[in-house]
Protein backbone atom coordinates (compact mmCIF):
# COMPACT_ATOMS: atom_id res chain seq x y z
CA UNK A 1 0.00 0.00 0.00
CA UNK A 2 1.31 3.47 -1.13
CA UNK A 3 1.39 5.94 1.75
CA UNK A 4 2.90 9.58 2.35
CA UNK A 5 3.88 8.53 5.98
CA UNK A 6 7.52 9.33 5.03
CA UNK A 7 6.55 12.70 3.59
CA UNK A 8 4.48 14.07 6.81
CA UNK A 9 7.05 12.68 9.46
CA UNK A 10 9.68 15.14 7.38
CA UNK A 11 7.57 17.86 7.20
CA UNK A 12 7.39 17.52 11.06
CA UNK A 13 11.08 16.72 11.31
CA UNK A 14 10.52 13.61 13.42
CA UNK A 15 12.62 10.96 13.16
CA UNK A 16 11.12 7.60 12.60
CA UNK A 17 11.78 6.43 16.52
CA UNK A 18 9.75 9.71 17.54
CA UNK A 19 7.40 8.79 15.40
CA UNK A 20 7.07 5.28 16.75
CA UNK A 21 7.12 6.31 20.19
CA UNK A 22 3.80 8.69 19.50
CA UNK A 23 2.46 6.10 18.14
CA UNK A 24 3.66 3.17 20.77
CA UNK A 25 5.03 1.13 17.91
CA UNK A 26 8.80 0.28 17.19
CA UNK A 27 10.84 1.92 15.01
CA UNK A 28 10.72 -1.13 12.36
CA UNK A 29 7.31 -0.84 12.17
CA UNK A 30 7.38 2.85 10.98
CA UNK A 31 10.52 1.97 8.66
CA UNK A 32 8.13 -1.24 6.99
CA UNK A 33 5.16 1.31 6.93
CA UNK A 34 6.80 3.92 5.19
CA UNK A 35 9.10 1.09 2.60
CA UNK A 36 5.48 -0.36 1.89
CA UNK A 37 5.92 -3.75 3.10
CA UNK A 38 3.94 -3.69 5.90
CA UNK A 39 0.22 -2.26 6.01
CA UNK A 40 -0.99 -0.96 9.23
CA UNK A 41 -3.86 -2.44 10.98
CA UNK A 42 -6.85 -0.70 11.13
CA UNK A 43 -6.62 0.44 14.42
CA UNK A 44 -2.91 1.90 14.05
CA UNK A 45 -3.87 3.50 10.23
CA UNK A 46 -6.99 5.79 12.51
CA UNK A 47 -4.48 6.73 15.41
CA UNK A 48 -1.74 7.97 12.03
CA UNK A 49 -4.69 9.54 10.80
CA UNK A 50 -5.25 11.21 14.00
CA UNK A 51 -1.75 12.27 14.95
CA UNK A 52 -1.47 13.75 11.42
CA UNK A 53 -4.89 15.24 11.73
CA UNK A 54 -5.68 13.70 8.25
CA UNK A 55 -7.99 11.45 6.60
CA UNK A 56 -7.02 8.30 6.51
CA UNK A 57 -7.31 8.08 2.65
CA UNK A 58 -5.11 10.92 2.57
CA UNK A 59 -2.48 9.16 3.82
CA UNK A 60 -2.78 5.63 2.29
CA UNK A 61 -3.52 4.62 -1.15
CA UNK A 62 -4.85 1.42 -2.02
CA UNK A 63 -2.57 0.43 -4.94
CA UNK A 64 -5.23 -1.51 -6.56
CA UNK A 65 -7.15 1.34 -6.75
CA UNK A 66 -4.67 3.42 -7.90
CA UNK A 67 -4.77 1.68 -11.74
CA UNK A 68 -8.32 2.22 -12.26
Amino acid sequence: MKNKLKVLRAERDWTQAQLSEKLDVSRQTINAIEKGKFDPSLPLAFKISRLFDLPIESIFEDESSSSK
